[in-house]
């Protein structure tokens, strides 16, 4: 369901109404005479559905994670805000970008199109930009030849289940973040499909490693097991980008999580 879609619908029909009222119907109508309920109803609803549009297609839009692939810093469950501009400011239910403000840098959380279907929003951390050659092998992640620093922790334990996975803080260049393993997991790749660039990619029993094009983002999520990403379905094109997840603003089974930011 293109919810935008839906809400650029409705903000044009209760427009419409609206204006008619205001420049037609008002001035026929005898003093005293109360409204029509269509006019009531859409000049009710009109100023309301402006202001969630504007806010929801430039400013920020709320999304729910439904799965564990970003454990431990998302949760099934996290009801996040993700800001629409700070990658720049783009044309609603077109998806253009007009202006440009910033680009994406490796360790930020990002919300975009999933690129098998469009239709679909996915939530992934950034670890390649345009350019970079992005190896995780035997499940040590290296960006340009160089290791990415990553140091053990206490074992993580999943919420509701007596399993633990192997806990790290990843990271560099001033931005770290948790991430997952489970030791049992294989480093391979299992059943990677063909994506655009594919030819960038060499895959191998310890993992893969691509470069990532011009225009293109290699995206991977924090529960390294559990997360089918960039690794088995290629990179993401700018054009498919949503916005940068920042803020956990609810999470019913969680109190403690609301009001934590995204790091």
């Amino acid at each position: 369901m293109n919810f935008a879609l839906i809400l650029f619908c409705l903000l044009i029909v209760s427009g419409a109404i609206w204006f008619a009222d205001l420049l037609v119907f008002r001035k026929r109508r005898a003093p005293g005479v109360k409204d029509p309920w269509w006019v009531e109803y859409g000049a009710s609803f009109f100023p309301v559905i402006l202001l969630v549009f504007v806010l929801r297609s430039f400013i920020v839009e709320p999304f729910k994670i439904p799965s564990g692939s970003m454990t431990p810093t998302l949760l099934v469950g996290d009801f996040i805000l993700v800001n629409k501009f700070t990658y720049g400011i783009r044309l609603p239910i077109i998806d253009r970008k007009i202006i440009d403000i910033n680009t994406p840098q490796r360790g930020e959380v990002m919300v975009f199109r999933y690129p098998k279907n469009p239709s679909l929003d996915y939530i992934k951390r950034v670890i390649g930009v345009p350019g970079d050659k992005v190896a995780y092998q035997n499940k040590q992640l290296s960006i340009n030849g160089k290791p990415v620093e990553k140091r053990r922790i206490d074992d993580y334990q999943h919420p509701e289940r007596l399993y633990y996975s192997q806990q790290f803080i990843e990271g560099g260049e001033g931005v770290e973040y948790r991430v997952l393993n489970d030791p049992d997991a294989p480093a391979f790749i299992r059943d990677a499909s063909r994506f655009p660039y594919w030819e960038n990619c060499l895959y191998n029993n310890s993992g893969v490693i691509c470069t990532v094009p011009e225009g293109h983002y290699f995206m991977m999520g924090d529960y390294r097991d559990n997360s089918e990403d960039s690794r088995f379905w290629g990179f993401v094109a700018d054009e498919n980008i949503v916005g940068k997840a920042f803020f956990i603003w609810l999470n019913f089974s969680n109190m403690k999580r609301i009001g934590s930011s995204i790091k």
